[in-house]
């Protein structure tokens, strides 16, 4: 088994190489990663994704696993929150260069609110670094925490760069409570710029509309002169049907059907086919980085893209194989990676701890140790990174930072979430 893992991670890493040096994409086609998506997303190029869908946890205080007997059997995952499931450094890049962002976090009513949103925003930033300037982005949400997930992306993405709400409606057995019966998700729509990719889809006619136009053409109003009135006609051309809205029906995956997996909060293939068809192009890259049982990559497949998924757990990988080889009845060259990308977006840079580097940080640090914010004299502080680099982080300026030299040794390779919880002991 590990020997099959290693050859995927280095198939994997010869196809980013070649897929790097052939566009802005420095991932394979057909991978998924198995880990954090923070850290995988840090590794992967600016402007290399076309399409982001996401259906993260929903902060819904619930855990969730698969039944045992189902495909999905050993897939789990909580939906609690705690300020423990927060990174410190997390705090400092919202606090220090998104406070507006800050700002709409600070809002959120309880501590659990909280650190859901700071987990989401710090993912939410990479993923619009991700897309390129006519990408969009999906996100699934339920009304738990939509109403708060609008903010973080308004204060994102900007609020002219909001597109859609689109509910999802379906139908499921009543539950008895004092109230209307929740029967909807919510999926948000952002792009990335102004000129975004849209391919219009098309509902049916309305039954009444079918009745009056016969042979399914398009119909044109006009006015008519002698009843005064708004009237509509045939023309000769045929007629798609109407602008689809942004209800959709669809319905859930219940009971023993073919496209059930058993797995927790499994979406229907149609609804990631609607939205795949609607904001991308053949060939285009799709990625899903809370891919669970792989529903979107199957979809992003069959409509002939490109793409990559990232999940937590093993499962998915093993799912994804799996339902694509039922899918297209052959065997499809998917590589599963443990390991994190590495950017080729950034140029050439220097050795992260060049003199260049340290007289920059000096001056914009103010001579301070980034972690016990005592101050030295240059040559008594140490150039680090901010974000280690077996958790993603780069040798750009923008993810280092000057330590004193006891500051260092005590942080290691570690996130400064450790150092600050030893300086405060």
């Amino acid at each position: 088994m590990k020997s099959g893992r290693a050859e995927e991670r280095k198939s994997g890493r010869a196809e980013e190489r070649k897929s790097a040096s052939q566009g802005s994409i420095n991932v394979a086609n057909q991978t998924i990663f198995e880990g954090d998506n923070l850290d995988i997303m840090r590794g992967m190029n600016s402007e290399s994704v076309n399409l982001i869908y996401l259906d993260p946890p929903f902060n819904s205080k619930t855990d969730y696993a698969a039944p045992i007997g189902s495909q999905a059997a050993g897939a789990e995952f909580k939906d609690t929150w705690s300020l423990s499931d927060v990174d410190v450094t997390w705090l400092d890049l919202l606090e220090t260069k998104h406070p507006q962002l800050n700002r709409v976090i600070q809002a959120a009513m309880t501590k659990s609110d909280k650190s859901y949103l700071i987990y989401m925003s710090v993912r939410l930033l990479e993923m619009k670094r991700l897309l390129t300037s006519t990408g969009c982005l999906y996100l699934h949400c339920d009304p738990t925490m939509s109403h708060y997930l609008k903010l973080i992306l308004d204060a994102i993405f900007g609020r002219k760069n909001f597109l859609n709400e689109v509910i999802w409606h379906y139908r499921r057995w009543p539950s008895k409570q004092k109230n209307f019966q929740r029967m909807h998700d919510t999926i948000f729509r952002y792009a990335k710029g102004q000129d975004v990719v849209w391919n219009q889809l098309f509902d049916a006619v309305s039954h009444e509309t079918a009745k009056r136009i016969k042979g399914g053409k398009k119909i044109t109003t006009f006015f008519d002169e002698e009843s005064g009135k708004k009237r509509i006609r045939p023309t000769e051309e045929s007629s798609q049907g109407v602008p689809m809205r942004d209800v959709w029906d669809i319905k859930q995956i219940v009971g023993p059907t073919r496209e059930r997996l058993g797995y927790p909060t499994q979406k229907p293939f149609a609804l990631l086919e609607r939205i795949i068809r609607a904001s991308s192009n053949k060939g285009d890259v799709v990625l899903d980085p809370f891919c669970g049982c792989a529903t979107t990559l199957a979809a992003a497949d069959a409509l002939d893209r490109q793409w990559v998924g990232i999940d937590i757990s093993g499962k998915a990988a093993e799912l994804i194989v799996r339902r694509i080889e039922a899918q297209q009845g052959l065997f499809r060259n998917i590589c599963h990676r443990t390991d994190l990308p590495k950017r080729t977006d950034l140029g050439p840079l220097p050795k992260y701890n060049c003199e260049t580097n340290r007289k920059t940080l000096y001056g914009g640090q103010g001579g301070y140790c980034a972690g016990c914010k005592t101050h030295f004299e240059t040559h008594h502080l140490e150039v680090d990174h901010i974000i280690a680099k077996q958790s993603g982080g780069t040798d750009h300026l923008t993810n280092l930072q000057l330590l004193c030299g006891n500051c260092n040794r005590i942080k290691g390779d570690r996130g400064m979430a450790y150092l600050q919880t030893k300086l405060r002991a």
